[in-house]
């Protein structure tokens, strides 16, 4: 299948505050960190695969692709972690998920693509749980210079950019798991009996 030009960022930049300040995409869910569960979902639907991590960066590049680190100090949250791998990414369109949600749709990027390519928007973000799913998004590359100016003001919350731009919202209603994250060291070991069934 021809992606047609995506550029994809897991984003692992955050502090893990709620669990704790560890790194989160390194902690592990059945023997495996979370960000290796996320690129075995993410990789085969992009042509290019960033990593958004400020710490451990020689752990992350182990995983076999580009390490990117915020451009902005202080830990300033996913819009610094999109806004980073825009400023590199080599495909026109890209592909955003977080760390910690192991179970991601493998649909998720035909998905917003075909969603975006319809209406032109410039943002497609996924839907989910009966509400938008923000660090699930495909974001044109042309939203460079909006985002920067955006952050520059001092704007962090992505929901806020997200209604200065032209967006169309795509429903996954039909894959609400997809979408579980892991925030505690209690949600690891409900992971694990979502990664390994009972037989």
């Amino acid at each position: 299948m021809d992606h047609g030009g995506i550029s994809g960022v897991i984003l692992a930049g955050g502090l893990g505050r709620r669990m704790g300040g560890v790194d989160k995409g390194l902690q592990e869910l059945d023997g495996r960190p979370l960000v290796a569960w996320v690129i075995d979902r993410l990789a085969p639907q992009v042509d290019e695969l960033l990593i958004n991590a400020n710490r451990n960066g020689e752990r992350y590049a182990a995983f076999g692709h580009a390490v990117v680190p915020d451009r902005i100090d202080g830990f300033a949250g996913p819009l610094a972690g999109l806004h980073a791998a825009l400023s590199v990414a080599r495909h026109p369109l890209l592909a955003t998920t977080p760390c910690d949600s192991p179970f991601l749709p493998t649909d998720l990027v035909a998905r917003l693509r075909a969603a975006l390519d319809e209406s032109g928007a410039e943002v497609a973000v996924a839907r989910s749980l009966g509400r938008v799913q923000p660090v699930f998004c495909l974001c044109r590359r042309s939203a460079l210079p909006a985002l920067s100016a955006h952050l520059a003001a001092g704007g962090r919350r992505v929901e806020r950019w997200f209604c200065s731009l032209p967006l169309i919202e795509v429903s996954f209603e039909d894959q609400p798991a997809a979408f579980a994250n892991i925030n505690s060291a209690e949600d690891l070991q409900g992971g694990a009996r979502m990664a390994v069934p009972p037989r």
